[in-house]
């Protein structure tokens, strides 16, 4: 007789392996080696893995969704496509994440395939093992000091402590043996010697009495070393060049500007159309830091890891009371006093814009003829120098009246300039006539020197 429960028994293992070996095949779709690269270019500027940035974290999302409200990738395909359609359409579950996450729009991505969208969610459901645990235990293993060198150390300096000691010992020996030598040759000296001593000149009085005219000839010497030297130093009070302060928030231009190639001009709009050239607010370093909350470039500056760099970037949003959790401004802000580097005196009158417009590329032209080995592509690096390679900004001039004069009669003005040839027509026009057409017209000769051009 077939016995009919056992063939039952078996057909439900059977049916039980075939569908967890679906579901296995179902939750390997796609390559999470082409899904992080993906991810990658597509995904980071909105998603992370493991935490919220501008969207909800991805990490297991596909076994999330279809545990909690029964989705597959179908959906996701739908989602990732169109979500604007896809919303439209009435679907319950993608009007719901709209509104959890503040009605941000995610972008579309028509471009993407079914099958780039299976490896994106492939690897949100099984990212690969990342090296950057191991590296940094390398970089830890490599940045340990060497018990051997800080132990030769310790021994040279105890070497150098009984080297110096042994020199005071000899020095104070010596000093006794002289002062006893002389009380020897005191009292061993002549009649004779003693007559001759009292005719020597004893002291310094003695001897300006006796040289008077050369000691009033040294004085007035050294009365105008001495006043020179005031004077000098009173020129050069308030030139700070190689200045760099420390700043409340640390801000590498050499990450921003150099290696990032941020425009000088997107964070200092002012120097371009205004007299000065401003200090960014801290809305603009947000425009950027909102979506980077934590820094990934390969650059360490030495000294500095990445925990440094993310610590300055938290100080960024606890100044300007961002909460990278929930995606928004508390209201709880906190002024940053930063510390002013270049500084005009209040009787110097600096116009950034015009030396921008008008003058860029009369300066560039000028500073890459005097320097041809510090060739520059961007104006500001005449006066700031290039700032690009700063990590810490300094003062890289003297900024003092001498060193602008010194520039004005060297910079040839730039005739070309369809700035100048609006407003000074007539200017050079008559420049043409006193100095020639072929002459070399340099900024003095435009009133470039003239007090009432710089100070009010």
């Amino acid at each position: 007789m077939i016995n009919w429960r056992k063939h039952y028994k078996k057909g439900l293992i059977a049916i039980g392996i075939l569908l967890s070996t679906s579901a296995l095949y179902n939750a390997q779709e796609g390559d999470p080696a082409k899904g992080a690269e993906l991810f990658k270019t597509n995904c980071t500027a909105c998603h992370k893995l493991d935490s919220k940035l501008i969207g909800p974290p991805l990490k297991g999302i596909v076994e999330k969704v279809k545990a909690e409200e029964g989705l597959g990738r179908d959906w996701f395909q739908k989602w990732i496509k169109d979500n604007k359609a896809l919303r439209a359409s009435g679907d319950k579950y993608a009007n719901k994440i709209f509104e959890e996450n503040g009605k941000v729009e995610m972008q579309q991505f028509p471009n993407l395939s079914e099958k780039d969208i299976d490896d994106i969610l492939a690897y949100t459901s099984n990212p690969p093992a990342e090296p950057a645990a191991d590296a940094k235990k390398d970089a830890k293993a490599t940045d340990s000091p060497d018990l051997n060198a800080v132990n030769a150390a310790k021994a040279s300096e105890g070497n150098a402590k009984i080297v110096m000691i042994s020199l005071f010992a000899i020095a104070g020996l010596l000093i006794w043996i002289l002062f006893k030598i002389r009380q020897l040759v005191k009292l061993n000296q002549s009649e004779e010697i003693t007559a001759l001593n009292a005719t020597r000149i004893q002291s310094f009085s003695e001897l300006y009495a006796k040289y008077k005219i050369v000691g009033q000839g040294v004085v007035a010497l050294l009365a105008i070393l001495a006043a020179y030297g005031v004077w000098n130093w009173l020129m050069w009070i308030g030139v700070y060049k190689g200045y760099k302060p420390e700043q409340p928030i640390y801000f590498s231009h050499k990450i921003h500007a150099g290696i990032n190639k941020i425009d000088c001009q997107l964070c200092h709009s002012g120097a371009k159309y205004g007299k000065v050239s401003e200090i960014p607010s801290l809305n603009v370093c947000m425009n950027c830091h909102k979506a980077i909350p934590e820094y990934k470039g390969e650059y360490l500056e030495p000294g500095h890891d990445r925990d440094f760099y993310n610590g300055e970037i938290k100080k960024l949003y606890a100044a300007t009371g961002w909460d990278p959790a929930k995606m928004a401004y508390t209201g709880k802000e906190t002024p940053v006093e930063w510390t002013r580097i270049h500084n005009m005196p209040d009787f110097v009158y600096f116009n950034h814009s015009q030396h921008v417009i008008a003058g860029e590329q009369a300066i560039i032209n000028s500073f890459n003829k005097k320097h041809p080995n510090e060739q520059i592509d961007v104006v500001c690096k005449a006066c700031h120098g290039k700032i690009d390679t700063m990590n810490v900004v300094q003062m890289a001039n003297d900024f003092t009246m001498g060193w602008c004069i010194e520039c004005h009669r060297t910079t040839e003005v730039d005739m070309g300039n369809t700035y100048n040839q609006a407003y000074f027509e007539k200017l050079h026009d008559k420049l043409k006539k006193q100095y020639g057409s072929g002459a070399k017209i340099t900024v003095d000769a435009i009133g470039g020197i003239e007090c009432g051009k710089c100070h009010y």
